[in-house]
């Protein structure tokens, strides 16, 4: 028993000691994300009732707008 309780403290005490570093870790993983979203800024596109969830909508390209309006 004096064994377990000897591996129970020393397994306590180094996760007290590593916990700041992975909170640190991961909070500078989530810093890098909201940089590289920044980065690159999408677009947002407004939502649609017909839109479902897991579908693209389909996007078309200029020539296709410009296309389409000349052929009226």
């Amino acid at each position: 028993m004096e064994t377990f309780l000897n591996y129970l403290a020393v397994t306590v005490l180094f996760v007290l000691l590593t916990l700041p570093s992975f909170i640190g870790h991961a909070r500078e993983r989530r810093i890098d994300r909201q940089l590289r979203q920044a980065e690159n800024p999408r677009p947002r596109q407004p939502e649609t009732a017909r839109s479902t969830p897991g579908r693209r909508p389909v996007r078309r390209s200029i020539a296709a707008d410009v296309l389409s309006s000349a052929g009226r």
